[in-house]
């Protein structure tokens, strides 16, 4: 039987066809480049952990599109496809997962702990929940500079079961901070089932506690996601105070490379390929609103192809970092 195809969501949007194809681009991108990623990781080429974003491109995607210049985000170790939204360069992402000097972070971050201030992107944090806490600093600094920047805190929804979040979530509402919590609730903290870890119904409701509202966001669908995050973003920059997007979202891939995630069924993953894909229902919105658009998606997928993989020969031919670096970006004269 032949695999069915994602279907175009039934949700009304303005959304014109300029803006659709670049959401197309930008997930695919990111598709592309973790998939390429997890081809590297089995041939030695990509040490240590390695977590993919396949899945769970429509998050970012959406919520880049509500940024202006100069607003922060702050993300855990799934964080390749965050750097790629926010425009870091493919190039320097992939060798930085190779561990080459042509790295964003010198080759010295690796997968989980890449850092750009050009891109107001601050990691890549390894640290359960430990990325909470500095998503709020960043904003507490911009509310002290009185600028209406906003922050963007991207955690999981094994994380939001961390004590530190809820102390950052009390301190955000009481000085009235600028942040935006992002939950991307995957469904599994590494391998546990998020209905076999909370008794919560939800986890974005958790904020009522401290005054902070919120919104559950189907996070399959880009546009609903790019709506959600105006709401939140207008919030901050009105000087309200935090808000909390729970955004509903699936990843493909196992937890990391090295889990098999034999926690739940090939049919499970299968279907939400098949009927909730973030990157076949733009697809599918194009397609049905003009089919001649098919030659313009097979350019995109053809330039895509070729931006993966000018990133991994760069990455497999950039030097590795000289010993020099062992002890550089350690310490700072102040």
């Amino acid at each position: 039987m032949a695999a069915k195809r994602a279907t175009r969501s039934t949700r009304k949007s303005n959304a014109s066809k300029e803006e659709l194809l670049q959401y197309y681009k930008d997930m695919l991108l990111i598709r592309r480049f973790e998939e390429k990623a997890g081809q590297l990781y089995g041939m030695g080429l990509i040490g240590g952990f390695c977590h993919l974003y396949i899945g769970q491109e429509a998050v970012v995607v959406g919520l880049e599109a509500c940024t202006e210049e100069d607003d922060k985000r702050i993300t855990t170790y799934r964080d390749h496809g965050h750097m790629l939204a926010c425009g870091m360069d493919p190039k320097g992402v992939m060798a930085e997962l190779t561990g080459r000097e042509g790295g964003l972070s010198k080759g010295k971050g690796g997968s989980m702990h890449m850092f750009s201030k050009e891109a107001h992107f601050y990691g890549g944090h390894g640290i359960v929940g430990a990325n909470v806490p500095l998503g709020a600093g960043l904003a507490f600094s911009d509310k002290y500079k009185g600028n209406d920047r906003v922050t963007f805190t991207y955690f999981g929804d094994g994380a939001a079961n961390q004590g530190q979040v809820y102390e950052t979530y009390n301190m955000a509402q009481l000085w009235e901070l600028p942040v935006i919590f992002v939950i991307e609730n995957n469904k599994y903290a590494m391998g546990t089932s998020v209905q076999r870890a909370t008794k919560s119904p939800s986890l974005w409701e958790r904020g009522a506690a401290y005054g902070i509202k919120g919104e559950e966001v189907d996070g399959m669908d880009v546009l609903a996601v790019k709506e959600a995050g105006q709401r939140a973003v207008e919030h901050c920059r009105a000087a309200k105070g935090p808000y909390i997007l729970e955004v509903m979202t699936y990843r493909y891939r196992g937890h990391s490379m090295s889990d098999p995630a034999k926690y739940r069924t090939r049919d499970e993953v299968q279907k939400m390929r098949e009927e909730r894909d973030a990157i076949e229902q733009v697809r599918a919105r194009l397609l049905e609103a003009d089919p001649k658009v098919e030659d313009e998606l097979k350019a995109i997928d053809k330039e895509i192809k070729e931006v993966v993989n000018a990133a991994a020969d760069f990455s497999k031919e950039s030097p590795e970092p000289a010993l020099s670096e062992l002890w550089t970006d350690i310490t700072i004269e102040a």
